[in-house]
């Protein structure tokens, strides 16, 4: 049996969860400053500067809501339409490249509303529910 003090909890946790800023403090301009350095490597115009990873793992801390996670996403999409000979390849394994780990592919046609740029609220909840022995 379920304990109504244990749903209460869950439901508290989830509401505070929920009620989360759903706008992302990332703009296009930080998303682009962060990565230029990465330009001349993925148009195949130059070796892979460390300053791109660095700039690749800072973005990745950066976006750690789902709203940050879909701006950075839209932003990355309208950057890549202004630049010119883009190696698709090397956008797409840039993250894996420096170290990063994305849940969702690195591509042109990549939907920015996906499931994959979603926190893992339904994840944590499954793990706090156990926890918690509802």
């Amino acid at each position: 049996m379920v304990f109504p003090s244990k749903i209460i909890t869950c439901l508290l946790v989830l509401t505070v969860y929920m009620a989360a800023s759903s706008e992302s403090t990332i703009t296009c301009g930080t998303v682009t400053s962060t990565l230029a350095r990465c330009v001349g490597y993925l148009t195949n115009s130059g070796p892979l500067p460390s300053d791109c990873c660095v700039g690749v793992k800072s973005l990745n801390q950066m976006a750690q809501t789902t709203p940050d996670r879909r701006q950075v996403c839209e932003c990355l999409k309208s950057a890549a339409k202004d630049i010119t000979g883009l190696n698709t390849d090397l956008v797409a394994t840039l993250p894996t490249t420096c170290g990063v780990s994305v849940p969702y592919p690195i591509r042109f046609s990549t939907n920015c509303d996906n499931k994959y740029l979603e926190s893992s609220l339904y994840t944590w909840l499954q793990k706090y529910i156990k926890l918690m022995n509802i």
